[in-house]
C-alpha cells in the first residue's frame, strides 16, 4: 500500500477549499491501492483555512497565528494511519508547510521557495517512510514499479 495527499486524489481539502487532482492518483485510491491523508485536516484545521507557512521552525498562518500544534498533531495522526496500512512510500503535495519535500515557502507569504521540508514530511522520513512530491511523480512511479517487479507490493494502475 502507498500513501497520498488527499488533495492529489481529488479531495477538496486545500486551504482554499479545492483540490490538486491527479487523475491517476484518484484511480489508485478508488482501486484501494493507496490510502489518503490530509495532515492539516487531521490536525483540526478547517476547510477553507488561512494559508500557513513555516517561519523559524514554527507554522504560522497569514494573520500571524501559531498553528504549529495543529500541524504536529496532523503529522502524528497521518503517521498512525500510514503505519496501520503498512505504508512505506508516499506521494505528497509539493511546497506545503506540511507535505513539502526539499522546498517550502519561506514564511513571508510572498510565494518565495526555500530549501526545507514540511512538518509531516519530516516526521514520516524520521520513521523511515520514503517521501515524494507530485513534482517528482515520474520518479515516484518508477520507484513503485521497481518495487512491484521486485516483490509485488505496489501497483501503478
Amino acid at each position: 500500500m502507498i500513501g497520498v495527499s488527499s488533495c492529489l486524489a481529488g479531495v477538496k481539502c486545500t486551504y482554499r477549499g479545492d483540490d490538486n487532482l491527479i487523475e491517476i492518483i484518484k484511480e489508485m485510491v478508488d482501486r484501494k491501492k493507496a490510502v489518503i491523508i490530509c495532515p492539516e485536516v487531521l490536525g483540526g484545521l478547517g476547510i477553507p483555512r488561512n494559508p500557513c507557512e513555516i517561519r523559524k521552525d514554527r507554522v504560522v498562518d497569514i494573520t500571524g497565528e501559531d498553528r504549529t500544534k495543529e500541524y504536529e498533531l496532523g503529522a502524528k495522526k497521518a503517521l498512525e494511519i500510514l503505519k496501520r496500512h503498512d505504508v512505506d512510500v508516499v506521494l505528497l503535495k509539493a511546497n506545503s508547510p506540511s507535505c513539502g519535500k526539499n522546498k517550502i515557502y519561506d514564511g513571508s507569504f510572498s510565494h518565495t521557495l526555500i530549501n526545507g521540508d514540511g512538518i509531516t514530511c519530516q516526521l514520516l522520513e524520521k520513521h523511515g517512510i520514503i517521501v515524494f512530491n507530485e513534482d517528482k511523480i515520474d520518479e515516484f512511479f518508477k520507484f513503485i514499479e521497481r518495487r512491484r517487479v521486485e516483490n509485488g507490493t505496489y501497483f501503478k494502475s
